[in-house]
């Protein structure tokens, strides 16, 4: 039998050096914290002496100025942690340098960077997601009173207004920031002290560590610190919902950028044109967004296969193997809302044409039923049926709605009711306008410019609400992060600066 010794080549190449270098990427920062975190708890809890305190902590201090681009992956070092540890050892000494995975495993400890980690991409998303929501709120107040078509199963419904439509996007926007608020908090709980899942055997203060890297809390059920990995599926759901609603925004906007559409214009830094036709402008930064937000989807399957059908517990496949897919999800999300964001910033709207196409189709044929209820004490539903007609009528004659007169009106009523109504031409006119059609339309949640105002408001108090729990959140991590470099220059002594 031949000896082979670890790792095979074959193994390191696909698996351990590719892990190593995205831990190194991802990972240093959050393993440092973690280490100095507990370092302090094995020394405030009597576990280490202060001398050992002091090495072990001097040399994380030296570790963390080298940076990560100190470390490269060496066959038989399997993996970041490892390679760490020997140069710790290497500085403090082995005896001292031996006692940092004291009372804890990489089991606990890995867990812990990668919810370091994903923390800090959730708030770098939900940054994001503000800032486009930012810039899409102040785009729709620009667009209280732009008039177009609203359509209903593809076809033109009723007049609306371009800030109505927007409205509801920012609707879906805010319940999205919501999404990846509560999946923060799912994933900011401490599995540091579960060691490799039964905890340990000295007495170790959980709280006290997770306290020092600004975690909520401990995680209580240390088989749930290790095998736990809903976190992570929380987080990508969140994103998986966004890129699902901005898909469908994307559509419509892709569709509004058409020249039968002739909503849009895309800015000319947007836009690209043809190798062999001199009049195109093509907008394909919303195809590239389209197809991002298709990386979005791709990722999250990836992260939630990974999490089907394996043991509940410690296995590779929600550990290393589960990162590059549940990080990319999230560069493929940030890449999404900054590119949404900029285009916004250029966009341009042809309100006149809008304008002229909201009244196409009969699209205010409600408002003339609703009118004739009103004026004429008609029954919605005749009244339904003596528009129908008319518009049925109109139709066949090839008239538009301003080219409709008292006359066909009348015909059509006394086709279904038998006498005439007697309606005003002008009141008739009126009830086609879609400029009308909108400002009527002023109950809550309306397309009225003063009912869409009203929304926008509460759109933007629940934005700086978000702004706001998300600066004190960074704040809060910022400080805690300056504490517990404080309290580890006062265990070394000062001497590192």
């Amino acid at each position: 039998m031949v000896d082979r010794l670890f790792p095979n080549p074959t193994y390191a190449a696909h698996v351990l050096a590719p892990s190593f270098a995205e831990a190194k990427e991802r990972f240093f920062a959050p393993m440092i914290a973690a280490n100095k975190a507990h370092v302090l708890m094995l020394l405030k809890q009597g576990i280490i002496n202060q001398e050992c305190a002091q090495a072990l902590l001097a040399a994380l201090l030296q570790i963390e100025a080298e940076g990560p681009e100190a470390m490269d992956y060496q066959p038989g070092v399997e993996d970041l942690y490892f390679c760490a540890e020997r140069r710790l050892i290497a500085l403090a000494g082995a005896e001292a340098g031996g006692n940092l995975q004291l009372a804890r495993s990489r089991n606990d400890l890995g867990v812990a960077l990668g919810r370091l980690a994903l923390r800090d991409e959730l708030l770098g998303t939900l940054e994001r997601l503000n800032h486009f929501r930012g810039t899409l709120l102040a785009f729709s107040r620009e667009h209280l009173e732009t008039v177009m078509p609203g359509y209903t199963h593809t076809q033109p419904a009723q007049p609306i207004t371009l800030a109505h439509y927007l409205a509801g996007v920012l609707g879906f926007m805010e319940r999205d920031a919501t999404r990846l608020k509560a999946a923060y908090a799912t994933t900011n709980c401490s599995p540091l002290g579960a060691a490799a899942f039964t905890t340990s055997g000295f007495p170790v203060d959980r709280r006290y560590v997770a306290e020092l890297l600004g975690f909520a809390g401990p995680m209580e059920s240390s088989y749930d610190a290790i095998g736990a990995s809903d976190h992570m599926t929380e987080a990508v759901a969140a994103l998986l919902t966004m890129a699902a609603n901005l898909s469908r925004f994307t559509k419509d906007l892709l569709f509004w950028a058409t020249r039968e559409a002739g909503a849009i214009r895309i800015g000319d830094d947007f836009v690209q044109i043809s190798s062999i036709m001199p009049q195109k402008r093509n907008p394909v930064v919303l195809e590239h967004l389209r197809a991002r937000l298709g990386h979005v989807y791709g990722h999250v399957l990836s992260v939630l296969t990974l999490s089907h059908n394996v043991p509940y517990g410690d296995t590779q496949d929600i550990e290393d193997e589960i990162y590059e897919p549940l990080f990319g999800a999230f560069e493929a999300t940030d890449a999404v809302l900054e590119l949404y964001a900029a285009v916004f910033e250029s966009l341009e709207v042809d309100r006149a044409h809008l304008l002229a196409r909201s009244a196409e189709g009969f699209t205010t044929a409600t408002e003339l039923a609703d009118t004739l209820v009103r004026e004429k004490g008609l029954a919605f539903r005749t009244a339904h049926a003596i528009v129908a007609r008319l518009v049925k009528m109109a139709t066949a004659q090839g008239l538009s709605p301003n080219q409709v007169g008292v006359a066909i009106l009348e015909e059509a009523a006394l086709a279904v009711t038998g006498h005439p109504l007697g309606l005003t031409e002008e009141a008739l006119h009126r009830a086609l306008d879609p400029i009308h059609f909108v400002q009527v339309r002023r109950v809550m949640g309306g397309p009225a410019p003063e009912a869409t105002a009203a929304v926008l408001a509460n759109v933007e108090e629940a934005l700086e609400r978000d702004r706001s729990w998300l600066d004190g959140e960074k704040e809060r991590l910022a400080l805690g992060r300056a504490v517990l470099d404080k309290q580890v220059k006062v265990i070394v002594g000062g001497k590192m600066k």
